[in-house]
């Protein structure tokens, strides 16, 4: 057969290509009116008219695993252990595609006891002696153990298919510098991490192509393994068996019994009225009219075809920078998949030619890294996360390095790289975070909000006939060339002193937060458990109780029959007035309890309290990782004020000062290896700002003279002694003064201390007497505020208040009072910031073990060793007294115990 007439025979892995379409695809875009996820269906499709166009195949298949399970699990039941459970979103689309390519004549072909892999190694060794041109596009590089002058593979990228490698034997030498056949003997030396095979420790991809070329084969290798001296060779004779089970695993049968041949493989015409069907019951418009068009077809109306769903075309409602409307974003510069040493030589140059001009993204998925993406001014390039250590060794090297690196949203990229024992030094810039500094009152924005905003561009977005088109793809490479040229914008457009909030405060928590959240904390879930338990007895006892004193059963969690309860059969008073009645929230029943008590209103707030904690209670169970500690997620741009939000779980709404509270905060205890929790916390910090602030003489004094401040403003409002002041007193100027700080108002205080309203304003005069300066610096802030449309804190973080000029007075009024505590809670939250970080460093510079955990509320969380007790301690408490320089000391106690609760001070 002549050259010219040589069929050409293309097989393709079917899982590996749907799974890359998945991931490069969003799920939520690409979904029926009946909730059935299609996103791997169209990227396939997609990816695979390409290849069609492109490489003109005359004999087609795709091969597909029918499980995970195969001869290599029965061998090795650890083979692929690791890889996490398939996305829920996933599971459903591989049949549907199926139905989609039958409809298109091509033969789909699976084996019970092998793999996908297995497969294509048949039909590549079948095409190969039958003289076919053989192309296999697959992702697993065992796959490059079947090229041969007949067999080419086409390896495509983390991102999909857009760019595709092709591996001949050439190609192959002058990658690993070996023959193709020879690289599953690399393998089963090096090991491979995705199939969870371990190799032979301290034998990296270098020593075993230079074994391979001395002694020729893994075999030989094995044979002569006394000839190998050192720490290497000792470590071969003693891990021998791992090589060995590797090779025998990562051998592709290529002599499957199958109901096909290559001959039998040849393109078939397309079932226009199936095509019709499958793509009108998936929903495809666009990608219809490509496969028809393929098939020569002219009608291409869909059968049974639903409209697309909004989901498809929503956009974020986001108004851009300028009153023009966004145009179509700048295509980036064609991105290069590079490794090894092209990636060295382009990280140099591109490093030297632009030391501020490198941006960094990692795209994650299935808890690991996919690739990373690097972008100059000019120039962009992709680097797949490869289990061989030297591919990707001048990133980690130069990721660990001085060239600034600029992400958007760090800290979860950030949390993956260290995960995966990569440090990351010179963060330069997250345009997520510096957004928010900028605009704290706006939700959080994805990439695309803010290329509208800072770029007044819309992002590439994928083509929806294309898995990734050629000329607009958005990959990851991409992302950080848009994120490099946001960062310039955001920066354009912020004074110095939000400049330097954002680099000197801001950046360095990110990097803080990330540690800590990897790091954790140990719980006891034993005690969890019993506690959780003791609550549902509790709870079902106050609940018990409750039926008995109404005289039947309800709802408690029904405000309905709460209602019919409450205020028809026991005749209480009103609450507020509601839509569906009158309202039975916590707060009115507190409050009509206090009023008009009730056995059965006090049973029902008793039930609801210890559910609500049985509920925290079980959420941390659930959190408690493999570990044995929670990982909490820090939020650092979920308020306004520049405090700290934490979820999953959230450890801010644990009580403190009750004794349920007291009880879960035992079951925080401290780590193996370490002696203790330590624990340290600011006292009465907002109140200290708050004199800072006014220049009160009087709060100044109380500080300063290191009194009891409450009872030294109890003497003074009450004209009495220090000594003469009550508890009683003590606690309505405790309540006043932190009220104030909120624009508490004399109905609120007198709600809040159960007094009438004249009493509560007299309290108020008196208590603005004394301390004029709290008075007027109260009045300015608001003042200030509405001249200036917002409120600054001592190191600069702005918070814009428009609502202070609204027309609307219940708007105007909120705004007010928001605006008055602005201030000091921004700057109580930059001050805790400034400490942690100057803590996290000096134990990392010291190279101390203990270590930081949690942040919660004005409260820091360590665990330590003995040995470095005074050594923490000197750095803790000068990092948090310093943190800021104000007119009154910062003071701060301490605390240690087995326990966060026996830390407490």
């Amino acid at each position: 057969m002549s050259n010219t007439a040589q069929p050409t025979l293309m097989v393709i892995d079917g899982h590996s290509l749907a799974f890359r379409a998945f991931y490069a695809l969003p799920v939520d875009s690409f979904k029926t009116a009946d909730g059935q996820h299609t996103n791997a269906i169209h990227g396939f499709i997609s990816m695979m008219l390409n290849l069609l166009a492109k490489e003109k195949p005359t004999h087609l298949a795709v091969a597909f695993d029918i499980s995970r399970f195969s001869f290599r699990t029965r061998e090795y039941p650890e083979y692929k252990g690791t890889r996490g459970e398939t996305p829920p979103e996933f599971i459903g689309q591989v049949p549907l595609l199926q139905d989609a390519l039958h409809a298109m004549g091509i033969t789909t072909l699976t084996k019970e006891d092998f793999e996908a892999d297995d497969i294509l190694a048949t039909l590549a060794a079948q095409g190969s002696a039958q003289n076919y041109k053989v192309l296999v596009v697959s992702g697993d590089r065992d796959t490059i153990q079947l090229i041969d002058d007949n067999v080419t593979l086409l390896y495509p990228s983390k991102q999909g298919v857009s760019e595709l490698t092709r591996y001949d034997a050439t190609k192959v030498f002058e990658r690993y510098g070996i023959q193709p056949h020879q690289y599953p003997e690399i393998a089963a030396l090096v090991g491979e991490t995705s199939d969870n095979l371990p190799g032979v420790p301290k034998v990296g991809e270098k020593t075993a192509v230079k074994w391979i070329n001395e002694f020729g084969s893994l075999d030989e290798i094995l044979r002569r393994a006394d000839e190998i001296g050192g720490k290497v060779g000792e470590s071969l004779r003693e891990y021998k068996d791992n090589a060995i089970r590797n090779r025998k695993l990562n051998r592709l049968v290529n002599d499957v019994d199958l109901p096909v041949g290559p001959a039998d493989l040849e393109r078939q015409p397309f079932d226009v009225e199936a095509v019709k069907d499958v793509f009108g019951r998936l929903e495809f418009k666009s990608l219809l009219t490509r496969v028809l068009t393929l098939a020569g077809e002219n009608d291409v109306t869909p059968r049974q075809a639903s409209p697309v769903t909004p989901s498809q075309n929503s956009q974020p409602a986001l108004s851009p920078v300028t009153p023009s409307s966004p145009i179509n974003g700048a295509i980036p510069p064609r991105s290069q998949q590079i490794l090894d040493e092209e990636l060295a030589a382009w990280l140099h140059r591109a490093s030297d030619s632009s030391p501020q001009g490198i941006a960094v993204e990692v795209e994650v998925y299935a808890s690991g890294i996919a690739s990373v993406g690097l972008a100059t001014e000019n120039e962009t390039v992709l680097v797949p996360w490869s289990p061989v250590l030297a591919d990707i060794q001048p990133l980690i090297d130069w990721l660990a390095g001085p060239t600034p690196k600029i992400f958007h949203g760090a800290k979860e990229q950030l949390k993956t790289l260290f995960a995966a024992g990569v440090v990351v030094e010179s963060l330069g810039f997250d345009t997520e975070i510096a957004d928010w500094v900028l605009r704290p009152d706006s939700s959080k924005r994805e990439l695309g909000d803010l290329a509208k905003l800072y770029l007044n561009e819309i992002l590439p977005e994928p083509d929806p006939n294309q898995l990734v088109p050629d000329d607009s793809a958005l990959d990851v490479a991409g992302r950080a060339w848009f994120i490099r040229r946001i960062d310039e914008a955001i920066r354009s457009v912020m004074d110095a002193a939000t400049l330097a909030l954002f680099l000197e405060i801001e950046l360095p928590t990110l990097t803080t937060l990330a540690a800590m959240e990897l790091r954790g904390i140990t719980v006891n879930k034993a005690k969890l458990e019993n506690l959780s338990r003791e609550l549902g007895e509790r709870a079902e006892k106050a609940k018990q109780e409750a039926f008995a004193v109404i005289g039947r059963e309800v709802n408690l969690a029904s405000p309905k029959q709460l209602q019919e309860v409450l205020f028809d059969q026991l005749s209480m008073p009103k609450t507020r007035a509601t839509k569906t009645g009158y309202t039975t929230d916590a707060t009115a029943l507190a409050d009509l309890q206090a009023t008009n008590p009730h056995p059965f209103l006090g049973l029902l707030l008793e039930h609801r309290d210890v559910t609500k904690l049985k509920q925290i209670v079980e959420t941390l169970i659930q959190a408690i990782g493999p570990d044995g500690r929670i990982h909490t997620t820090y939020g650092q741009t979920g308020t306004s004020t520049g405090r700290l939000s934490s979820a999953n779980p959230n450890l801010q709404n644990i009580p403190i000062r009750t004794a349920d509270g007291r009880r879960i905060r035992e079951a925080f205890e401290v780590g193996d290896g370490f002696d203790t929790l330590f624990t340290a916390d600011y006292s009465q910090i907002e109140m200290r700002i708050m004199a800072h602030f006014s220049e009160d003489e009087g709060l100044i004094e109380a500080f300063i003279s290191g009194e009891d401040l409450h009872r030294f403003v109890g003497a003074r409002v009450f004209g009495v002694q220090p000594a003469d002041v009550t508890s009683d007193m003590r606690s309505q100027v405790k309540a006043m003064s932190y009220g104030l700080a909120y624009g508490l108002s004399a109905f609120g205080l007198a709600r809040q201390l159960g007094i009438d309203n004249s009493a509560a304003k007299k309290l108020m005069a008196d208590y603005f007497q004394r301390f004029g300066g709290v008075r007027d610096y109260l009045r300015s802030v608001v003042e200030k505020a509405r001249a200036q449309g917002y409120t600054q804190t001592l190191f600069g973080r702005r918070r814009p208040f428009p609502d202070l000029a609204s027309p609307n007075r219940v708007l105007r009024d909120n705004a007010e009072r928001a605006a008055l505590n602005a201030p000091m809670q921004g700057t109580a939250a930059d001050i805790m910031k400034i400490a942690m970080i100057g803590i996290e460093q000096d134990l990392v510079a010291l190279g101390l073990k203990s270590q930081l955990l949690l942040q919660v509320h004005d409260e820091l969380v360590l665990e330590i060793v003995e040995s470095e007790r005074q050594q923490v301690e000197k750095i803790v408490v000068e990092r948090m007294s310093h943190a800021a320089k104000l007119s009154v000391p910062l003071d701060v106690q301490i605390g240690l115990g087995r326990n966060w609760n026996d830390a407490a001070h």
